[in-house]
């Protein structure tokens, strides 16, 4: 399942992709080269947005939670991702601890559980899941709608060890992003591997970093290949000290969203294109599509009404924003049976294993889709993995495929430098 692009792709994306498909050898070897120096996360997300004249990542996520929207036929190299992964790490481990967000009753999130234990255990590792949540005292077994179920237990604590009863691991991956903080039961834990490490949860993370490191890794890319990096790279500025309930910072942040719009109108006229711009105001820190809101002009900040206002300032387990990420607005032309779609991309280790398209049929081209409604297909990356040097540019599924995973590892590759920038203890990890 490909989507059309509802425009023809315009010529500057034509011309990426040109580029990159005839730089294929040159990209892979860089990619090998820096994977040297750096070490990917365990596993990532990126959403992508194809605009026809520019492909970009507009989010990053170090905790991902739908590898049950994958298609099954991708499991393999799922699994051999994870069996390259895990070797590097601790190569006889046996046991790994998975440790679930805590609101367990979302029958999609759980099914993502089943099929993340599933991967695992082909990968040669027991696994069981065990809940920073203090609602599970005891082993509580959850049905799934198709047949699978889930067992998830209380996490116990030694001095210097995490596990269950009767159950001590060698790793424990995290599919928690720590939105409320970092809970003292998993601090202080240097016997085992802890997969992200503690820093990539949003008690630390920011997104601001991530596309500051995002920012360097395609300068990079881009010069080897010969492209604008405004192709790849949505402009993005910080603002501090916001407080939407208090209408704290307003000022501030008008001007900062008419500095971005105006960076992007530059583009926009200098590639003869025809849309018109916006920007997204997204809080620096939380996920789950909240505290997201699409803004075509600065004067929209003054007059944001109470509803707008309180939906910005609180995001995932109450946390309040006050640090706000203003980035270019990437449209997305691509669609299914007519609904608007764009590309997620899963990694893990430094492999692309899968991805799907997010679908919302009540969503226009310049709107967040990761909001209620929207639906999943998943991509065909199993069959066309191997792009077509040969094909007329534009036209082959491949190629878009190809293309969708060098933009995702290099967003995965910018994770692991801002990792590496923001450990707070280099020594440790």
């Amino acid at each position: 399942m490909v989507p059309h692009l509802v425009t023809a792709l315009k010529g500057p994306l034509l011309d990426l992709e040109k580029k990159i498909l005839d730089a294929t050898p040159a990209i892979e070897r860089w990619f090998r080269l820096e994977w040297q120096e750096h070490t990917p996360p365990f596993y990532c997300s990126v959403d992508l947005r194809n605009a026809g004249f520019k492909l970009a990542p507009v989010d990053t996520n170090l905790f991902p939670g739908g590898f049950n929207n994958l298609a099954p036929e991708v499991l393999p190299l799922a699994v051999q991702a994870a069996m390259a992964a895990i070797e590097k790490i601790c190569p006889d481990a046996k046991n790994l601890l998975l440790i679930p967000e805590r609101h367990t009753r979302n029958t999609f999130y759980l099914q993502n559980l089943a099929r993340l234990s599933t991967i695992m255990r082909h990968a040669g590792l027991n696994v069981r899941l065990g809940s920073l949540s203090d609602d599970i005292t005891e082993p509580t077994t959850i049905e799934l709608p198709d047949g699978q179920h889930v067992v998830i237990e209380p996490l116990e604590r030694s001095p210097r060890r995490l596990g269950l009863k009767n159950f001590d691991p060698c790793s424990i991956l995290l599919n928690n992003d720590l939105s409320a903080g970092i809970p003292p039961i998993l601090e202080g834990l240097h016997e085992q591997y802890l997969l992200p490490p503690l820093h990539a949860g949003w008690a630390v993370r920011r997104k601001s970093q991530h596309f500051s490191a995002y920012d360097d890794i395609v300068k990079k890319f881009a010069k080897m290949i010969d492209v604008d990096p405004w192709m790849l790279n949505p402009y993005f500025a910080k603002c501090e000290g916001i407080d939407f309930d208090e209408r704290v910072g307003e000022e501030k942040l008008a001007d900062t969203v008419d500095a971005v719009l105006k960076k992007i109108n530059k583009k926009y006229r200098e590639y003869g294109i025809s849309e018109k711009p916006f920007v997204v105001i997204k809080a620096d820190a939380g996920t789950y599509g909240m505290g997201v809101m699409m803004v075509h002009d600065a004067a929209e900040i003054k007059n944001l009404n109470r509803r707008e206002r309180t939906k910005m300032s609180v995001v995932k387990e109450g946390l309040e924003v006050h640090d706000v990420i203003v980035q270019e607005g990437v449209y997305t032309f691509e669609r299914i049976n007519e609904a608007v779609a764009e590309p997620v991309v899963y990694m893990i280790d430094r492999y692309v294993v899968g991805g799907f398209y997010r679908v919302h049929t009540g969503r226009g081209t310049d709107e967040n889709l990761n909001a209620p409604g929207m639906h999943f297909v998943p991509l065909a990356f199993e069959h066309t993995a191997l792009p077509d040097v040969h094909a007329k540019p534009g036209a082959a599924p491949p190629n878009r495929f190809y293309m969708y995973g060098v933009v995702a590892r290099l967003a995965l590759l910018a994770a692991s430098v801002e990792l590496e920038r923001t450990d707070p203890d280099p020594e440790t990890y």
